[in-house]
């Protein structure tokens, strides 16, 4: 029988030892005691929105983080973890007002003005987030997370020559920080005199051994040896890149066919409550245009010609669609979506959930009739999307399968698309995609427009002029200008996207055939199975 915890530090141990087992009822309930003790204390409450998330309670969790704020913790480390928090449950207005309260900059310590950067950045904020880095830099110069973080940021806002100088310091000072190496060899094309990949290649034959680190290197040494025309062996650094990193990753293609099998077999009454056709919303409602498809296959060039109209606002990568879905089937996912969402949205309040979701939006929007959303998996929300936003607009990028799958294998991403590191996933994945996005246009006649990339890359304004008609506005010749953006952009895409729409005559997977087969035979093969109507 577990002992009877006579003071909160006592009941506090029993939790965390709880939830070391992942016992997360008794670990909930050893918390809650030790916060019946210490009543208002911040820390309780955001352990319990950490436990309560992983039980699956997305509501308690997200009560939990706003009591945490509300305690107005001073411990920098409670600190950290709660704007961690917050930003898990989309709350920027609560991630600001926790900044403004430790106002003056000159008086945070770095550990928390970095804490705050990343969280701001993570919401698009890319010119706060710069703010903050210049305190921590002022304060410290030469402190290499201070360095990394704020060329990343300086990467965002398209201030590459800064981002190259603030990477260089970090490295002189921290040689031994990969990510810093794999950062600076994406700025710019390397040459036969100037490029990194003897120090890449001294680096991984020293066997790093913090985790992730062979990633980075690999991927850069991949990213140095393309740009200098080593096809083979970039190939060969691709493939140890990628099978490093996902053998620190859980994935399972029988789950994904399994959640788009979910997604397929909702009732009908699921998919069509809402009506066929876009229509505008009341109330001078805003217009969200979704822009959905595979990672990699055009959405934020999309974006960013989109964001050149003067009644659009481009905002982005957002987690907001999900973030009201996890709140109106109080469940908590990983990722954009999972089976349990499915099955609770069953006989949602959906207008509950489109206003929801554009009252979250508000803070930053300005005068534009419409804002982009441009998480690419949205796509599996589509269903959801139409039937809580009429008015939205869904434009679908479609890219060459081949070059969409060469483009993700040679991305490295967060903890996002874990299906991207290994060729047989890959496909598997891409065809569960395509099979959802036939659903949909089946499902949803009229809702979705596809848009090909490659087209938009060889006669841009031709389709631009089909979206705009598509979103119910006016072609303006200003979204052709791509060099005059500033906005951040916060995706994989930040070095590309700056410059000149720029089409290849020749698809930049094409000396890498030999090694994409894999990809190339399971796609090929899926495609006369479908042919044979198996």
């Amino acid at each position: 029988m577990t002992p009877v915890a006579s003071d909160a530090g006592q009941w506090m141990r029993q939790a965390e030892q709880y939830a070391s087992l992942r016992q997360w009822p008794a670990a909930i309930q050893a918390y809650q005691q030790a916060l019946a003790l210490r009543p208002g204390d911040a820390n309780l409450h955001v352990q319990l929105s950490y436990v309560h998330s992983l039980a699956g309670h997305y509501r308690l969790a997200h009560q939990h983080a706003l009591a945490a704020h509300a305690a107005r913790p001073s411990e920098p480390a409670v600190i950290r973890e709660l704007v961690a928090r917050l930003r898990t449950f989309n709350q920027p207005w609560a991630i600001l007002q926790t900044l403004e309260r430790l106002k003056p900059l000159d008086r945070m310590p770095i550990p928390l003005l970095l804490a705050f950067a990343t969280q701001l950045s993570n919401l698009n904020e890319q010119e706060q987030a710069l703010a903050l880095l210049d305190e921590a830099k002022r304060a410290d110069p030469l402190y290499p997370p201070t360095l990394v973080a704020r060329a990343q940021v300086l990467v965002y806002l398209g201030r590459f020559a800064a981002a190259e100088q603030d990477l260089q310091a970090c490295l002189r000072r921290a040689p031994e920080i990969a990510q810093a190496w794999w950062l600076i060899s994406k700025l710019r094309r390397q040459t036969n005199e100037a490029n990194h990949v003897a120090r890449l290649q001294s680096l991984l034959a020293g066997n790093p051994a913090r985790p992730g680190d062979v990633e980075f290197l690999e991927y850069a040494l991949h990213k140095e040896l393309d740009d200098l025309g080593d096809h083979a062996g970039a190939a060969a650094a691709l493939e140890r890149a990628c099978e490093a990193k996902r053998a620190r990753l859980v994935y399972s293609s029988e789950e994904s066919r399994a959640l788009v099998d979910a997604l397929i077999r909702m009732p009908a009454g699921d998919a069509t409550g809402a009506g066929g056709e876009a229509r505008e919303g009341g109330d001078g409602a805003k217009i969200p245009i979704f822009i959905v498809g595979m990672h990699r296959s055009g959405t934020t060039l999309l974006e960013q010609l989109l964001d050149g109209h003067d009644d659009i606002r481009g905002v982005g990568e957002l987690y907001d669609f999900t973030t009201q879905m996890r709140w109106a089937t109080d469940h908590h996912c990983k990722g954009v979506i999972d089976a349990t969402i499915v099955e609770r949205a069953s006989g949602l309040d959906w207008p509950a959930v489109g206003s929801g979701y554009l009252q979250g939006m508000q803070w930053r929007l300005g005068g534009e009739r419409c804002f982009t959303d441009k998480l690419p998996s949205n796509f599996l929300n589509i269903g959801f999307i139409c039937q809580a936003l009429p008015q939205a607009r869904i434009l679908h990028m479609v890219r060459d399968p081949v070059e969409v799958a060469f483009s993700n294998l040679r991305e490295l991403f967060s903890d996002a698309n874990p299906y991207s590191y290994d060729q047989a996933e890959l496909a598997a994945f891409h065809q569960q995609y395509q099979r959802l996005m036939a659903h949909w246009h089946q499902r949803w006649p009229g809702r979705i427009l596809d848009v090909s990339y490659q087209r938009l890359t060889r006669d841009t304004e031709a389709v631009l002029r089909e979206v705009c008609d598509f979103c119910g506005l006016q072609f303006q010749p200003s979204m052709l200008a791509l060099r005059e953006r500033s906005r951040g952009v916060a995706t994989a895409s930040a070095v590309q996207v700056r410059g000149e729409v720029h089409a290849r005559d020749v698809p930049k997977w094409a000396p890498y055939a030999d090694y994409l087969q894999p990809f190339i035979r399971t796609m090929a093969s899926a495609g006369a199975a479908d042919r044979r109507g198996l």
